[in-house]
């Protein structure tokens, strides 16, 4: 709201200063720091009315150390983080930007089903919370709604390099220039280590002949529909221990925000030779908010733990990283980059399927990890939980670097 504010004010009064707001830079540095005042500060009276309101963790006592000492700290922290990103949001970035509608709905859409969850874990005394079916249905329902809106939606194009320069004849010298195909829509996004980082999801539907672009936004939906459920459930799974979640996706959202500047800035993307996506830089705003958001929130999370961000804040924090993703054409990097999430879920997927396949065929079902997901594993084995977020927060820099030294490999 801020921006159309001072907007009108540059237009019509030249007020001095007012200019600054129409830099992402400036916007994004506001951004965060709104977002980090709000959560460490009004945090703290959230905690304190989720207290009051015996909002408390319960716990089952499954032999780890230190686990039972958590019963009862404040739940549905989650909470901070939303506001903490969707207040400095509603101020500083433009709200008819068509990725900053679909971030806010999917925090929206994903807060709410992680709420219900929480709410009947802590009100219901129900411990299994909302059932899964349900769950997957809101999120089937998100993937389905942001995969509809990314494929249809006029606003979402991408002007790609072509092949060869121009040249461009002066009254002097020739020049050499880059040129951008003009914006249109297209179905290519950005893989890793293959030619030109590029792939185009027509190519999987080319089988069908000349109708295939008919129908390559089924193939795109699904997709989209996948990465938001699998990326959500993995941040929830991640969260098991004080400030590993909010950590590892704080880590995950900053090399997003790399990817969402570089493909937003036409020199940035004529320099590193990849897809300009027009109005894709204001996502910026969004990521930094919510870097503030989890940084702030994170000041409380971290070990010993004075409020844990349940369902509510999880299952926000794994739709916005997916749909970030997707909208900046690196969902393929998701794997690299959210690796974290993903070797937790597979951990559990590994352990259950172990298990199953033991028990029926030995009669005595056997396990792969002592404990899963992953970092109950190294509970088990007797490592502190400081030491193990502090050393999966490493891993995650180093995915998070990797990711983005894929700009420059092809």
């Amino acid at each position: 709201m801020l921006y159309y504010l001072f907007q009108y004010l540059e237009e019509h009064y030249k007020l001095a200063g007012a200019g600054l707001f129409q830099y992402i830079s400036f916007r994004s540095a506001l951004a965060f720091v709104f977002s980090l005042l709000i959560s460490t500060i009004y945090g703290r009276r959230v905690i304190d009315k989720l207290r009051r309101l015996q909002v408390g963790e319960s716990v089952r006592d499954l032999g780890l150390q230190g686990q039972i000492e958590k019963a009862g700290t404040p739940t549905m922290g989650g909470i901070i983080i939303i506001l903490a990103t969707l207040i400095p949001v509603f101020l500083f970035a433009k709200l008819d930007n068509i990725y900053i509608i679909l971030l806010i709905v999917t925090t929206i859409w994903m807060g709410t089903i992680g709420f219900i969850d929480d709410y009947i874990k802590v009100f219901k005394k129900n411990k299994d919370g909302l059932k899964g079916r349900f769950k997957i249905v809101g999120q089937v329902s998100l993937g389905a709604f942001v995969g509809f809106v990314l494929y249809f939606n006029p606003d979402v194009v991408v002007k790609e390099k072509l092949p060869e320069y121009r040249i461009v004849q002066t009254s002097e010298l020739t020049v050499p220039t880059n040129h951008f195909s003009e914006a249109h829509k297209s179905t290519k996004t950005t893989i890793p280590f293959v030619k030109n980082n590029e792939f185009d999801y027509a190519n999987l539907v080319g089988w069908m002949g000349d109708k295939a672009i008919d129908y390559v936004w089924i193939v795109f939906v699904i997709v989209v529909i996948f990465i938001i459920t699998a990326v959500s459930n993995g941040a929830n799974l991640t969260d098991g221990i004080d400030g590993l979640a909010a950590g590892s996706s704080a880590i995950i959202v900053l090399a997003l925000a790399v990817f969402a500047w570089v493909s937003g800035n036409i020199i940035f993307a004529d320099y590193l030779n990849v897809m300009y996506i027009p109005n894709s830089g204001e996502m910026t705003i969004f990521i930094s908010a919510f870097v503030g958001g989890l940084v702030g929130f994170l000041w409380y999370n971290a070990y010993p733990a004075q409020v844990f961000m349940g369902d509510t804040g999880s299952l926000t924090i794994g739709g916005i990283i997916a749909v970030l993703a997707i909208a900046v054409r690196k969902e393929w990097l998701i794997p690299i980059l959210a690796g974290i999430f993903l070797t937790e879920n597979l951990s559990v997927i590994m352990q259950v399927s172990y298990f199953k396949f033991t028990r029926k065929k030995y009669g005595v079902g056997k396990r792969i990890f002592l404990m899963s997901p992953l970092h109950h594993h190294y509970q088990k084995r007797g490592y502190h939980e400081s030491k193990i977020v502090t050393r999966f927060w490493i891993v995650g820099i180093l995915l998070a670097v990797i990711s983005i030294l894929t700009l420059k490999v092809r």
